[in-house]
């Protein structure tokens, strides 16, 4: 078992109803504990509905379990499927050592799309986010989805983001090995190349 930056290691993926962040973070638990470490996830609902916000907690330790739910001011990486959602979360949840992993591609949500609320300019969100973060890895993940030919994919590409950024034990055989379960597998092709599609894209971003 691959030593944590710190004891509990707690991760927050964040984004909205639809966007498949309760399956994202069921299946980065069930990697880590195919790696050996101890998994307790907690998860929030804004709404149940697609649009509504959705965040799951999860927190690592190779020693014992911890409460689900993250105490506020202590994430250490966050996994932000969403812009403005990534932004909200950093508020309550973030420090000055929190790191982020970031799909650029906004969702508006029906009072946005109907004209009744704004929604910032992305770069504007994003700026943002790098002033509240350590480190930020930024992809349009939903894009490199829409790519392959559905936006499903988008969770999946920010797992394998996930696999490159080098802060979990992750790789391509554990998520392999442990979404034969989790996922159709006539898809299984299509989840392994978009897997590979995140790490390629994070490993092609420039240092900072």
């Amino acid at each position: 078992m691959i030593y944590l930056p710190k004891d509990p290691f707690n991760v927050i993926i964040g984004g909205v109803g639809g966007q498949g962040n309760v399956l994202a973070s069921q299946i980065l638990g069930e990697m880590l504990i195919a790696k050996g470490y101890i998994i307790t996830i907690g998860e929030t609902y804004g709404a149940s509905q697609r649009g509504g916000s959705v965040m799951s907690h999860l927190r690592v330790s190779g020693k014992e379990p911890f409460s689900p739910l993250i105490p506020e001011g202590q994430a250490d990486l966050l996994i932000a499927l969403e812009p403005v959602e990534g932004l909200r979360i950093l508020g309550p949840y973030g420090n000055p050592k929190i790191m982020t992993l970031l799909n650029t591609r906004p969702i508006h949500p029906i009072d946005v799309i109907s004209g009744n609320a704004f929604y910032p300019e992305v770069s504007k969100v994003v700026s943002k986010i790098q002033e509240l973060s350590k480190r930020v890895w930024a992809l349009n993940a939903t894009e490199i989805a829409l790519e392959m030919g559905d936006p499903i994919f988008a969770n999946i590409v920010m797992l394998g983001a996930v696999s490159s950024i080098n802060i979990l034990p992750i790789d391509r055989q554990v998520f392999e090995s442990v979404t034969i379960d989790l996922l159709p597998s006539r898809l299984m092709d299509e989840n392994l190349k978009a897997f590979d599609k995140g790490r390629e894209t994070v490993r092609a971003l420039p240092q900072r």
